[in-house]
């Protein structure tokens, strides 16, 4: 059988990937050479760049051959492979030659996916730019509030706000931006308690400072390239390093829709 698709190892895309591994449910994330996500303690993308990363007791670990996935998967690890035009998996047969069983796209790219829909028995779309019935067959809410993580088996997701979450009356403030184009550096460790007005970052000797008390919560890494206004960090107010190293309810709660999906499309021999 071949092995479902997990597109993206970002936060939300690591929450679906804790439900699915609890599940015991095998899966491959797949993953761009130099994966930009801020909440990298809690991302199993990471493995990109250390080779190995663990999310709450989880490791994810990054693969280059068919072979190494087997491997990875016997050994109770999550493989993470750079392919992001799925050319590689193309090669080794896995994706074209017939539809695969289930692809997730949890890249929360915001826009019509560019594969068709017939390139997996069930595919689930995370977000805004998925519609069921045209580019998936289930679309998952992401946006906070009454419905998130449902289970959309026609029509869209609500619309992206634009806005994060508030936390502690603090919200578009929480966001840490680029505050020029150039290159990023990263200047106080994740998870660490900084002071309003702390220099956590810098882009090319241009400041990037705490806006107010709290806890780095994420930050991309240091050498990529960002532009100016780019989302590149966040802090968190509730001063809690836990919630650093901690898959957010948010992320749980889409990973439990793609269950739910999954399990409706597949079920097990033990439903009733």
């Amino acid at each position: 059988m071949q092995t479902p698709l997990l597109l993206g190892g970002g936060d939300l895309a690591s929450g679906v990937a804790y439900r699915l591994y609890k599940a015991r449910l095998p899966f491959l994330i797949v993953e761009l050479p130099m994966p930009t996500m801020v909440r990298r303690l809690v991302s199993f993308a990471e493995a990109v760049y250390t080779g190995a990363h663990t999310v709450e007791g989880i490791t994810a670990r990054r693969v280059e051959e068919p072979s190494q996935v087997d491997e990875t998967l016997r050994r109770g690890e999550i493989p993470v492979l750079v392919d992001p035009a799925l050319e590689r998996l193309r090669a080794w047969g896995w994706v074209g030659a017939r539809p695969i069983p289930i692809l997730i796209d949890a890249r929360i790219a915001k826009r019509p996916p560019e594969y068709p829909l017939s390139i997996a028995d069930l595919v689930i779309g995370l977000g805004p730019g998925f519609t069921a019935g045209e580019n998936c067959h289930a679309v998952i809410e992401t946006n906070r509030g009454h419905f998130l993580g449902r289970v959309y088996w026609e029509g869209s997701a609500e619309a992206d706000t634009g806005l994060p979450e508030a936390v502690l009356n603090h919200q578009a403030d929480r966001v840490l931006r680029a505050p020029a184009d150039g290159s990023l550096t990263q200047r106080v460790p994740l998870g660490a308690r900084v002071s309003a007005g702390q220099v956590l970052a810098e882009v090319d000797g241009h400041p990037v400072r705490a806006p107010f008390d709290g806890v780095l919560r994420g930050m991309m890494h240091s050498g990529l390239r960002v532009t100016r206004g780019l989302k590149i960090g966040d802090v968190d107010p509730r001063n809690d390093p836990r919630y650093a190293r901690a898959i957010s309810e948010k992320a749980l709660a889409i990973g439990g829709g793609v269950l739910e999906a999954i399990l409706t499309t597949f079920p097990p021999a033990w439903t009733i």
